[in-house]
């Protein structure tokens, strides 16, 4: 009787507590390739990868293009989409996404960069000479509303053709000044109103809300209210240390104080900081400016980006740019992968991982993390876009997890388990890992889970 009892009470307590499901953890092994991933990196300018012989290898996963107005508008009403889809497919082709700004005011052959019908229509604007030398160019009055329709309502139709296109990397707000800077430098001509740059800051932002904005940092009050709307910043002349002046240069005495000035600190956490060579890096080396001192000073400032214009490398130059982007934007590291040995089919299986940031700043973009089965056959593949976003993932370890479920009608037997971040309109693997065992198909394949 005692021990019928026994047994009884010994069943109880094996189905109240059943037997621990056996667990794998697989630790990836960390690579230290170049990767060119959507928002970060070095950009080609005016080139794209597949012809940009000055990359010399290096990886690269974003243009730049700026553009004149009367270049996207030649006629009223009729802006050319067909010359920035061009461009934009192009990008794509070469595995990468563009970067743009739209322009109004410059300094080279042509004598206007407003489009001729705007100036016909009895816009006002004013004529000036660079410098006071050269030709003589014209460039409108913002303040008159011609001219500011006109531009606003460039802006919006740009915004509701590609805002979110997934092939536009970053927008650069770049409506005011010589070749959108911000400044009307040697010119004679004042700078518009600060209302009308604030309202033209505006409509940029609200043409793009899902698309990362950059805006220059020379001028203090636009730059101060496209930070507190959400864009990141832009600085246009990353080594100048005594180029232009022996007392006085943009990285010493400009960049980190604009920076202050503007409460700009943080923003880097919620958009991009990106940089232009001054010059090119060949006047750094020729001046005996240390490449490692001024790409350390872009990192200590969370850059995401870097545009060299295109210009050839300098001699004995590579290992500092390597370096340098093995740092830029962010990267992103697998560092364990944990889940039970088996599941049944109709279940679901919690994968925990955790990953680290070893870049200095995060992703800007919503990819999700994925998680995919393929059977020993090859033949079917079962594909789990997360709901977790690497959206914001700050430089440092993150923890994650990830419900596996499994179809009922998945035949029972033994799978890969692979990891990627997945683009979550197209469920396809939108990041370059900095782990090994990447497929050509963009799957890491680290594991096997049995499924019963």
């Amino acid at each position: 009787m005692h021990s019928t009892r026994l047994v009884l009470a010994l069943a109880s307590v094996a189905l109240a507590f059943p037997p621990a499901i056996a667990q794998v953890e697989v630790k990836p092994k960390e690579i230290d390739n170049l990767l060119a991933n959507p928002g970060m990196g070095w950009q080609t300018f005016h080139l794209f990868a597949d012809h940009d012989k000055a990359l010399s290898g290096l990886p690269s996963a974003a243009a730049y293009i700026r553009w004149y107005w009367d270049e996207i508008e030649p006629a009223e009403g009729r802006i050319d989409f067909d010359k920035i889809d061009g461009l934009l497919a192009r990008a794509r082709k070469a595995g990468q996404r563009l970067s743009f700004r739209v322009m109004c005011v410059g300094t080279d052959e042509r004598l206007m960069y407003v489009p001729k019908w705007l100036k016909e229509k009895g816009c006002k604007g004013f004529d000036y000479q660079y410098a006071k030398i050269g030709p003589k160019y014209w460039v409108p009055d913002f303040e008159d509303p011609l001219f500011q329709k006109a531009h606003f309502r460039l802006i919006e139709e740009l915004g509701k053709r590609y805002d979110g296109h997934p092939d536009v990397d970053t927008v650069d707000i770049g409506s005011v000044g010589l070749w959108g800077e911000w400044h009307m430098s040697d010119t004679g001509v004042k700078m518009p109103e600060p209302e009308t740059r604030l309202r033209i800051v505006e409509a940029w932002c609200k043409a793009f809300p899902r698309t990362p904005r950059v805006m220059l940092i020379g001028d203090l009050e636009p730059l101060i209210h496209a930070v507190r709307a959400g864009c990141g910043w832009r600085a246009d002349c990353l080594g100048d240390l005594g180029g232009f002046s022996k007392t006085w240069n943009h990285m010493d005495h400009l960049y980190r104080q604009q920076v202050q000035k503007a409460q700009a600190g943080d923003a880097w956490k919620k958009a991009p900081v990106a940089f232009e060579s001054c010059w090119d890096l060949r006047r750094w080396t020729k001046e005996g400016w240390s490449l490692r001192a001024i790409f350390d000073y872009a990192l200590d400032l969370h850059a995401s980006l870097i545009n060299n214009k295109s210009a050839p490398l300098p001699e004995g130059s590579r290992p500092e740019i390597e370096r340098f982007l093995r740092k830029l934007g962010y990267r992103l590291v697998l560092r364990s992968l944990r889940h039970p040995a088996s599941v049944e089919r109709g279940a679901s299986a919690s994968v925990a991982m955790t990953w680290e940031n070893t870049g200095v700043a995060p992703p800007y973009r919503d990819f999700v993390l994925g998680l995919r089965l393929v059977g020993e056959d090859r033949t079917k593949a079962h594909v789990v876009a997360g709901k977790t976003s690497v959206k914001g993932w700050l430089p440092g370890k993150v923890e994650a997890s990830e419900p596996l479920a499994v179809p009922k009608d998945l035949p029972p037997g033994t799978y890969d388990l692979a990891v990627s971040v997945l683009d979550p309109a197209t469920k396809q693997p939108a990041l370059r890992l900095a782990i090994e065992g990447r497929g050509e198909d963009g799957w890491h394949a680290l594991s096997r889970i049995l499924v019963k």
